[in-house]
């Protein structure tokens, strides 16, 4: 079957999917194992050039988070370079197969998409009608009691032409009582899934509601002016940014694209109830969807992260591009003086182009705080006091003196942010004819005045915090450093990736920044610990583990040596209260040694491969090891034996 539009310009659903693409009555034993018959189907159809490569896109997406979504239907999908045209494949699977699903239950309905990575988007509208249809219970019954491929194909043309005519129809304007907003990161499956069924759940309850669709292929059903104005409130189920300004002063409801799938009925009466907040916007363009229900902590954290992410790639590259002079001085046998690093061309190279990134962090760090806080008027602000913090500049000495880093730059993002809101509030007392040079004039040349005057009265002040913060950390005991290893281990692995293991990772850059090294190994191998716990658990107690657990299990060798804690993940999220206190002892243990060994890190990334930069590797390796093994054996005493388990459970069925 052709995978092209047709002559009218309309593309069906069957247009995208043949015989050789489906399969009924499939019997998977996994999910993986579904997987590959799904990708085989694809590859069969024509539309697929690189099988394995296809394939890696599937697993990559599936990485992020199951694409399972309840009700026994799973859509696995990439948008692939090994893809030459849009195609579906699809399978029934009478039995069900455990595809991880949101709601627990096994998955017997799977289409597999398959999207160009350059292709245009004329098969983004044909994917939402399918995740349209598919939450039509009829339908998914229909499909699934199917006895022929052409029964199969001739279902899904019949019900997309009841759904969606061809002809269009006028409709007499409806005011909508609710409206929602979904987007989910690959903007595909997720996305349609969770417009669907708010419209659904709209119909039961007699509620009128409008669904914007924020997928791959643009916005569709866009909210209009007069759309907000009428409605009692809208619900924002999405996973990623959404436009929020025109929703000023509405009562909002912003959540996870999965409560959109999961929860219809209770988000549209929170809103029939006026159960929701009201969204107050600031600023001159987009912010995330807050609801104004968040306590002042969690808004500081989440502005704090914003601009930890946006320094991270500065910190991680410069760092490494330093550890690397190291590197090459040290196997050159240079000196250990002030030159080292700098000893030979080749090292002197990567030291002055790394330091040139790592200087950027500072700056950058304070500059998305600010522009998290109060949008483009703030990113001004705290990118120039972040600078004057590294400068250290005074009212005595402009020019620098007395550098307050890491602290004088949160002080910045922070003050300078919240400066500037008060300023943008003040201005809009202003005449109207005035709101052009506001943003060009006004606010850059009052905010550069006032953070400049601040940084300099508080420089002397949090430069000397920051100072004996330093020499705090540097003449610490051997038993103090070896508990504060074992916090900051433990950190890295409670929450891998929230807000411990963040706060824990922030300090060890930190701390480089204020040339203690000791503290970012700690860190790092707290990060690390928790994958190889775990995949060392997966060999050597397979027994413990289901069978998809087993083979992806040895991923996360790669991934713990590689310092990406984000492995542990899936496994802490199907048994928390085993996995993570496993987890977090191993990490603590090899953060403790770590700092018992002396051992040191000026990179602030990298595992594995900057370890040649490690101070006292060797006993860095053997912290490694301690905290791993111990993670491991914690988990074969804590997790249960699914063999012996299954075998008492039969027992008592007979």
């Amino acid at each position: 079957m052709a995978n092209n539009a047709k002559e009218d310009g309309i593309m069906k659903i069957i247009d995208l999917l043949n015989k050789e693409s489906i399969l009924l009555g499939a019997e998977p034993k996994s999910k993986s194992e579904a997987i590959e018959q799904l990708v085989d189907l694809q590859f069969k159809s024509g539309n697929i050039t690189n099988r394995e490569e296809y394939k890696k896109g599937i697993l990559a997406r599936e990485e992020q988070g199951s694409t399972a979504v309840g009700d026994g239907i799973a859509i696995p999908h990439a948008k692939n370079a090994a893809v030459k045209a849009p195609s579906l494949a699809a399978m029934t699977v009478p039995a069900g197969v455990d595809y991880e699903s949101l709601d627990g239950e096994p998955s017997n309905l799977l289409f597999m998409i398959a999207a160009p990575a350059n292709g245009g988007d004329v098969h983004i509208d044909v994917l939402s009608r399918l995740m349209t249809l598919l939450m039509d219970e009829d339908f998914h019954a229909n499909l699934l009691a199917a006895k022929t491929k052409d029964e199969f194909l001739g279902i899904i043309d019949g019900a997309e032409k009841q759904k969606f005519p061809e002809a269009p129809v006028h409709e007499e304007k409806t005011s909508y009582r609710v409206l929602a907003v979904t987007a989910c990161p690959t903007g595909i499956a997720h996305t349609y899934m969770a417009a669907e069924a708010p419209e659904k759940a709209g119909k039961k309850l007699g509620i009128t509601i409008k669904v914007e669709t924020n997928g791959s292929g643009g916005t569709k059903n866009v909210l209009t002016n007069e759309d907000i104005a009428r409605c009692d409130g809208i619900i924002i189920a999405a996973d990623k940014s959404v436009e929020m300004a025109r929703f000023d002063g509405k009562k909002i409801i912003a959540t996870k694209v999965s409560d959109g799938i999961k929860m219809p009925e209770e988000l549209i009466n929170r809103i029939i109830k006026g159960d929701a907040p009201v969204y107050h916007h600031s600023g001159e363009t987009a912010k995330s969807s807050e609801t104004g229900k968040e306590s002042f902590g969690r808004k500081l954290y989440k502005h704090l992260m914003n601009g930890v992410s946006n320094m991270l790639p500065f910190t991680v590259a410069g760092g490494i591009f330093i550890a690397i002079a190291f590197l090459i001085d040290t196997i050159a046998g240079a000196p250990q003086n002030d030159s080292f690093g700098t000893f030979t061309p080749a090292a002197a190279f990567f030291k002055t182009i790394g330091g040139f990134a790592f200087n950027f962090m500072i700056p950058v760090l304070a500059a998305y705080i600010g522009k998290s806080i109060a949008d483009r008027p703030g990113f001004l602000v705290g990118l120039v006091g972040g600078y004057l913090a590294t400068t250290g500049s005074t009212f005595a000495n402009v020019t620098g003196g007395v550098p307050s880093g890491f602290l004088g730059a949160l002080l910045a993002g922070f003050v300078g942010g919240f400066l500037m809101l008060g300023l943008e509030k003040l201005c809009d007392k202003m005449p109207k004819a005035l709101n052009g040079i506001k943003p060009v004039l006004i606010y850059p040349l009052v905010g550069l005045g006032v953070i400049a005057v601040i940084m300099c009265a508080v420089n002397p002040i949090m430069g000397a915090l920051n100072e004996w913060l330093s020499n705090l950390l540097a003449g610490m005991g051997s038993s103090s450093k070896i508990l504060l290893g074992c916090v900051l281990g433990a950190m890295m692995s409670i929450d891998m990736g929230g807000p411990f293991n963040k706060a824990a990772y922030v300090f060890g850059t930190a701390a480089i920044a204020s040339g203690n090294y000791d503290i970012m190994a700690a860190v790092m191998i707290g990060g690390m610990v928790p994958p190889i716990a775990i995949a060392l658990s997966t060999t050597f107690f397979k027994n413990r583990w289901n069978e998809d657990e087993r083979k992806n299990g040895l991923v996360n060798y790669i991934m713990g040596l590689s310092f990406i804690t984000e492995g542990a993940i899936p496994y802490a999220a199907s048994d928390p209260l085993r996995v993570i206190p496993s987890c977090a002892v191993g990490a603590a243990v090899a953060g403790g040694l770590s700092m018992a060994f002396n051992c040191t890190l000026m990179a602030p990334h990298g595992g594995i491969f900057v370890f040649a930069v490690v101070g006292n590797w060797p006993m860095y390796l053997v912290a490694l090891a301690a905290g791993s093994v111990v993670g491991m054996l914690m988990l074969a005493l804590l997790k249960k034996n699914k063999n012996a388990a299954k075998k008492a459970e039969k027992s008592k069925k007979s």
